[in-house]
């Protein structure tokens, strides 16, 4: 009778537990589908995960069809038996037809359990099983109090905050990390060698062109990282960046989707006057990292700090979005939404209004009717449109010509979709700008595109800096460029790029005093990233023409130090040591250019520096040749 008694009190007794649950994707309706091949595959799993389990120690208390409830003597020891598994069921799903693989979420979460009558209840139990729910397929869900306990005593490279989603029946709200499958056997290697098969002076063309002539939102090059200065200070209006939504589709194809739906949303609260909206390039240098709100908030001097998640399947959209005051790391405001494909552009409206109400924000009308502008009434061309954004992220000429082919295919569907008119506008433009077509009809084309879109939709920021890059660069007109830079940052006063663009084109019409306000502007909206090295080189040029050559020649060393092969400093440099009669310094930064790029001639600065003033081209001309470029 004692032994019975003891037996009773020790299960149900309360204690701290490491708990792993886990599923198989589809199990139910994949047994409905085929219930004998489902039983085959069911019990190449059991073994996989059994194995496993007790290689890390731990006890299975419970199992319900495919699912797992196992319990570990640390949190170490669950997440390294959930990647153990993961990492079998890869190896197993890679010599497997799509039929016959099997793909596996995992939840952990450390809390109290109490076990009694061979059952397991607590905490530890409920938390686990949401985030069990939470995860993608081939992925792990861990709560913040064990990302905390294991991520200095394991390698958790892939591990992605997915922000602090409500779990059903949870009451408490806390940071939720993904980690994600790891990249397959040899990835970094092939990139290697695929990257060193390129031509050296190919790359050099590549960079030199994205830095001087590309600033388009979408056309964002990814050469040089750059972290944001150091202590921004709070602007004076409600601040907020929005960092990648993560994909939580089972089809990580759908990534695309994520990051057009992030992209959007930063787009739409960017033109609210009374906010302040980190650019989406220094946004997404956070992507895939697993980093916490008050860090974001420090690194880019802003207060509000928007994380979610997206998961899309058949025709259903959930997306997940939460607030945070990164200033304190309090939860300001977190929804989710669970609405059909069809309805997305009025989900992005509402999330958007929203975050400005939590903000206390006003949104003029005119705002309004922007943001509610419905871009297409068809979705294939809205995804078709998101997924050449992919491509032309890539800045390769191969994934350049892809994304045309998908833009035309966007218009196809929407022959009124003006923001496919701008994306394709801005393929034509980087075909130019790096060179990779030699028909001359290519900035016709750009421009072409550009009208119609304008024609179509006036309210586009992106469509008037095209227009505006190709009055500048193609018909030499800066006056017309100047208006239509000047009309983008109105539609957008957030937009960043716009300030640098509309800098340049001051620049080369011979007011850097201008130009150099507005970059200031421009870099403080988008303080890290590739793109930050583009605003410094367009700092140093106006510098340059402003007379004020000590800063201009630091500057351009700037760049050249976050950036080593942009050639074009060195040419700065070199015009610069001439007129201060500094001749060999000047032959040595020629002789630097030249190296990176030998093609580079006089011809090319020719046709690359659309000066109003022709005495401002001539007087770079003489002393580029005085210091040996030909």
């Amino acid at each position: 009778m004692e032994d019975d008694t003891s037996s009773a009190i020790h299960t149900e007794a309360r204690r701290l537990a490491a708990i792993m649950f886990t599923d198989i994707v589809g199990f139910s309706r994949q047994m409905g589908a085929d219930e004998t091949r489902m039983l085959r595959l069911l019990e190449i799993h059991n073994q996989i995960i059994q194995q496993a389990v007790a290689e890390r120690h731990g006890t299975v208390i419970k199992t319900v069809g495919d699912a797992f409830l196992v319990d570990f003597p640390s949190v170490v020891h669950a997440v390294q038996c959930a990647q153990r598994i993961q990492g079998q069921f890869r190896t197993y799903n890679a010599e497997k037809e799509p039929s016959e693989q099997t793909h596996v979420r995992i939840g952990i979460h450390s809390g109290d359990i109490v076990q009694r009558d061979g059952d397991v209840f607590g905490d530890g139990v409920n938390v686990a099983s949401r985030l069990q729910e939470l995860a993608a397929a081939d992925t792990i869900c861990i709560s913040q109090k064990v990302y905390e306990e294991v991520e200095k005593k394991l390698s958790l490279h892939t591990a992605v905050l997915l922000g602090r989603p409500k779990l059903k029946n949870i009451a408490q709200r806390f940071q939720v990390y993904a980690l994600l499958p790891e990249k397959p056997a040899g990835f970094r290697q092939r990139l290697q060698v695929h990257r060193l098969k390129l031509k050296q002076w190919q790359r050099t063309l590549q960079v030199a062109a994205l830095l001087v002539l590309l600033a388009s939102a979408g056309l964002i090059g990814r050469y040089v990282y750059v972290p944001s200065p150091a202590g921004l200070p709070l602007p004076d209006k409600p601040s907020i960046v929005v960092l990648p939504f993560v994909n939580m589709s089972e089809d990580p194809g759908q990534e695309y989707f994520s990051d057009g739906i992030t992209e959007d949303l930063t787009t739409d609260l960017s033109k609210i006057s009374g906010l302040f909206i980190i650019a989406r390039n220094s946004a997404f240098t956070y992507k895939g990292k697993p980093v916490k709100a008050q860090d974001v908030s420090k690194e880019l001097g802003v207060r509000y700090v928007l994380e979610g998640s997206v998961r899309k399947a058949d025709n259903q959209v959930r997306i997940n979005a939460q607030l945070i005051d990164g200033t304190t790391g309090g939860h300001l405001w977190s929804e989710r939404y669970d609405r059909p494909l069809q309805d997305i552009f009025t989900l992005q409206d509402e999330i958007t209004q929203q975050i400005a109400t939590a903000l206390r924000t006003e949104v003029l009308e005119a705002e309004q009717k922007r943001i509610r502008r419905m871009p297409t009434e068809n979705l294939n061309a809205y995804e078709t449109l998101l997924r050449a954004q992919e491509y032309s992220f890539r800045f390769t000429k191969e994934a350049n010509a892809q994304a045309r082919q998908m833009l035309e295919r966007a218009i196809e569907l929407d022959p009124t979709y003006a923001t496919a008119y701008t994306r394709l506008g801005w393929i034509y433009f980087a075909d130019w700008a790096l060179q990779w077509s030699q028909d001359s009809q290519t900035l016709e084309r750009a421009f072409d595109l550009g009208q119609k879109a304008v024609a179509l939709d006036d309210s586009l920021p992106h469509v008037h800096l095209l227009l505006g890059y190709l009055y500048l660069w193609k018909d030499r007109q800066p006056e017309q460029a100047i208006a239509e830079g000047e009309r983008a940052i109105a539609l957008d006063p957030n937009y960043a790029e716009g300030y640098a663009g509309l800098a340049n084109m001051l620049t080369f019409a011979g007011r850097p005093e201008e130009a150099i306000r507005l970059l200031e502007k421009g870099m403080r909206l988008n303080p890290r990233g590739p793109r930050y090295v583009f605003y410094l080189f367009e700092l140093g040029h106006a510098y340059h023409w402003l007379g004020q050559y000590e800063k201009a020649i630091a500057t351009q060393q700037r760049v050249l130090a976050l950036n080593p092969r942009n050639f074009v400093s060195h040419l700065e440099l070199a015009v610069m040591y001439n007129e201060l009669g500094r001749e060999e310094e000047a032959r040595a930064e020629v002789a630097a250019a030249l190296k990176l790029n030998p093609q580079y001639s006089l011809e090319d600065v020719k046709e690359r520096h659309p000066y109003k003033d022709p005495a401002a081209l001539e007087r770079i001309l003489a002393g580029l040749r005085k210091a040996g470029l030909k």
